[in-house]
């Protein structure tokens, strides 16, 4: 054997450096411990798959740094022909399930047909039973004339010291029962009358009592008003003394509240503040909700909220809070929304404020403010309960709630069964809401929870939402595609195609036709 013939066979294997074996020895390793980590078999689920050695390739080309550029430029036309053939494949599925419906739309319209001649056979039905009903109500009709004819003539052949009873036919006329209940009318009828007798009616004495008791009551308004006149001399005397804060005692304690008025508390105001004193405003109000509890009626809903106001411009909601929760006041809707805007205005003071709003939203029937009080301050639970309880919420006020207070924990809640009862809120309708008002990050936090539970949690939500369309919920499905939701995406169209196909109706009355549209 020749030299030449020796090297043309016996070639050696190439020189492997001791950095190059490490490398490449961990690149065996990576694709050992990312292929049974994802559980992938020889064939394995090809996007995996292809994730786990696209990272390898990239590895190498950054390690291969004299074939960088040819390497990345096969790689480029590898991910671009794996991307076409990942399309092609999501068309060919969808096409797929496209095709299954269209075969079923003949059978749907034999159906159809079929339901169509059975409803009208049932409707000649109905239309005979109609002229049939028709004839004997006509039948009956002339049978009572012709009745009516001979007791005319029979009352008046006979003659008879008796007259018929008024309101009474000659047969209740000879009937016991009807007598007495007749008896029982007339009962009562007397006793209203008698009634009306000594309420409407009054003698003429009365007039002349009223009279005198006219006289007193002018003579105590003179008296009162004299009071008026000298409770004012001695008030706008200490309010010329500077002495405020027994002015406002003053006021307070004023005989029937005569001084517990506007137009004192405008005198108070128009004061301003005095350097290195209290407000005299604030001394006036302080001195007229403490005193409210010893008189019947409550302080009138004017007073309440320039209190109410006073006591928040000068940051004292210690004494705002007592006022609402100890004193004898009247609440309005405006104060609560004074109270609820300065809580967000004032974020370290926020939870009182709403638990102050609250408070006096449900004293004024404000329901839907109150939920909305419930819910800022993360009490949902409560908040559940407070809409079971007052049944007046529409679903337009709950998407106004969840666009107003966007937390993922009530959404859940609201478009999920509670105590065997359907949800209160569409979820889907939920998700389209808050991408159409530009609450991405909301929505896409509410399908994180979601996929969490996986396909039977997604099938639930779906069957249950009796809101939401099938064509909404292919919308739903692309959202979720869009922003990298793609299992959601896989479950919720799984189950859609699942739901296609038109099941036989059955012949019992009760039961109406209903269409399922899926494209």
């Amino acid at each position: 054997m020749s030299f030449q013939e020796v090297n043309k066979h016996a070639v050696l294997p190439p020189i492997i450096s001791r950095s190059d074996k490490e490398f490449l020895e961990s690149m065996q390793r990576y694709i050992t411990t990312e292929t049974e980590r994802v559980g992938c078999n020889e064939e394995g689920p090809a996007d995996e798959y292809y994730t786990i050695y696209r990272n390898v390739f990239d590895k190498v080309i950054d390690y291969v740094s004299a074939y960088k550029s040819i390497l990345t430029s096969i790689k480029k036309e590898y991910d671009a022909f794996i991307e076409t053939i990942k399309k092609g494949r999501r068309t060919a599925y969808y096409l797929h399930g496209k095709l299954k419906v269209l075969a079923a739309e003949p059978t749907a319209l034999v159906y159809h047909q079929r339901r169509a001649f059975q409803l009208e056979a049932k409707v000649r039905i109905i239309e005979n039973n109609s002229t049939v009903i028709q004839l004997q109500i006509d039948e009956m009709k002339q049978l009572r004339a012709e009745y009516d004819k001979k007791e005319v003539k029979l009352c008046s052949s006979t003659r008879q010291l008796w007259r018929p009873i008024p309101g009474m036919t000659l047969q209740e006329s000879v009937n016991l029962d009807a007598l007495n209940k007749y008896k029982r009318h007339l009962e009562d009828k007397y006793v209203k009358r008698k009634q009306a007798m000594s309420t409407e009616y009054v003698p003429a004495q009365k007039k002349a009592d009223l009279d005198e008791e006219m006289v007193v009551l002018l003579k105590r308004l003179d008296i009162a008003e004299s009071l008026n006149k000298d409770l004012q001399f001695r008030f706008n005397e200490l309010i010329s003394l500077g002495e405020y804060e027994q002015a406002a005692c003053f006021a307070a304690n004023s005989p029937r509240r005569i001084l517990q008025n506007i137009g004192t508390m405008n005198k108070f105001k128009a004061i301003g503040k005095i350097r290195g004193k209290p407000l005299p405003l604030l001394l006036f109000f302080e001195a007229i909700f403490s005193t409210s509890h010893a008189f019947k009626r409550p302080i009138n809903a004017d007073l309440t909220l320039e209190g109410i106001k006073c006591g928040l411009s000068e940051k004292r909601l210690d004494l705002v809070t007592h006022w609402v929760t100890q004193e004898k006041l009247t609440f309005s809707e405006k104060a609560g929304d004074i109270i609820f805007a300065y809580g967000e205005q004032n974020t370290y003071q926020k939870p009182s404020c709403l638990a102050l709003a609250q408070l006096i939203y449900n004293e004024c029937g404000l329901h839907k403010k109150a939920l909305l009080c419930l819910c800022k301050q993360g009490r949902i639970h409560e908040a559940m309960e407070h809409i079971q309880q007052f049944k007046d919420f529409t679903s337009d006020d709950l998407i106004q709630l969840i666009t107003v207070c966007p937390q993922t924990e009530l959404i859940i809640c609201l478009t999920q069964e509670r105590n065997g009862k359907p949800p209160l809120l569409s979820f889907g309708l939920a998700v389209l809401h808050l991408f159409s008002v530009d609450m991405k990050k909301v929505c896409i936090k509410l399908l994180q929870e979601i996929s969490k539970g996986g396909k039977d949690v997604v099938e639930h939500l779906l069957m249950s939402d009796s809101f939401c369309s099938l064509e909404k919920w292919q919308e739903i499905a692309d959202i979720c595609l869009q922003n990298g939701f793609e299992n959601l995406f896989n479950d919720i169209m799984f189950i859609l195609r699942s739901q296609a196909g038109v099941s036989e109706i059955s012949e019992d009355d009760s039961i109406n036709l209903m269409e399922h549209v899926f494209w």
